[in-house]
This record gives structure tokens, C-alpha cells and sequence, in this order.
């Protein structure tokens, strides 16, 4: 692995272990203020990074790429721009699920391809252990988003530093 696959993909790991945490605050009716801004830097990073691998054609990869940014370029305007006002409150919590949901999509996909028993599992990529993965996922993803969106209550939050 050259240093700058190393790179995006300690950018990745990082994001995810950061949303997960921004994710369960906001479960929580919280907001920790480190998590989330860690998160949203490193989601932004590792989209944009992504970018930089050389170029073959539009791939799957840079099209998750984009809608990352673009549900993310949401979740910054809910947050900074409208003070998670009104139906800007369920735009932020869904919005920063999505994002968490998108780089772990990617990890599983990367997984697959990448570690050997997983790769021994699904050596195209298409087989049903990464269907049943996504799935999963995707059932996982969907619940904590319907969640979060009703559980934050951005008057009541409780505003955490860690």
C-alpha cells in the first residue's frame, strides 16, 4: 500500500470512529462538539482525497465521493447557517448518519476487496456476503437515522466539549 492509500485510509477509519461517536451524542440528545467538527473535517477530507487517486473514468467510488460532499455541504449549512432551525434539526442529525453510513458503505466494499477471508468470501465483489453486509448496513443505517431525527432536539441538547 503506497502512504497515500495509508493516508485516505487512516482518514477514513479516523471519520468513522469520529461519526460514530458524533452519531451516538446526537442519539443521545446531545452534541459533542469535538466529535462532530473531528468528523466533519475527516469526512470532508476523505471524500476530497479521493479524488486524487489517478483517473480512469468516473468510477462508482468518485460518485459516492460527490453525494458524500454534497449531504455533507448540508449538514454544515443546518448547522452553521440555519442553527439547526425547524426542518433544518432532522437535516443535520440525518444528514451526519448518512455521511457515517457512506464511509462505512465504502469500508465494506474495501474490506471485501481488501482483506483476504473477506476477499475469499466474495472474490468478485458481487457475491451474496457483501449483498447480506450492505443490507445489513444499509437496515442499520436507516434505523439510526430515523432515530436520530427523533430524538434530536437541538432547544434541549445538552452541548458536551469531548
Amino acid at each position: 500500500m503506497d502512504s497515500f492509500t495509508l493516508f485516505h485510509t487512516a482518514l477514513s477509519l479516523l471519520a468513522i470512529a469520529a461519526g460514530a461517536a458524533a452519531v451516538a451524542a446526537i442519539l443521545r440528545n446531545r452534541v459533542s462538539r469535538l466529535w462532530t467538527q473531528a468528523f466533519l473535517i475527516l469526512a470532508i477530507a476523505t471524500s476530497v482525497t479521493g479524488f486524487f487517486f489517478p483517473f480512469k473514468g468516473v468510477t462508482p467510488a468518485q460518485v459516492v465521493g460527490v453525494i458524500a460532499l454534497l449531504i455533507l455541504a448540508f449538514v454544515l449549512l443546518a448547522a452553521y447557517q440555519f442553527d439547526q432551525a425547524r426542518s433544518w434539526r432532522w437535516i443535520y442529525a440525518m444528514g451526519l448518519v448518512a455521511s457515517l453510513y457512506l464511509l462505512v458503505f465504502v469500508g465494506i466494499v474495501q474490506a471485501f476487496e481488501k482483506i483476504a477471508v473477506l476477499k475469499g468470501l466474495a472474490p468478485t465483489g458481487t457475491e451474496l456476503p457483501v449483498a447480506l453486509a450492505q443490507c445489513a448496513a444499509l437496515l442499520l443505517f436507516v434505523a439510526l437515522g430515523i432515530a436520530a431525527a427523533r430524538r434530536y432536539q437541538p432547544g434541549a441538547v445538552r452541548v458536551v466539549q469531548n
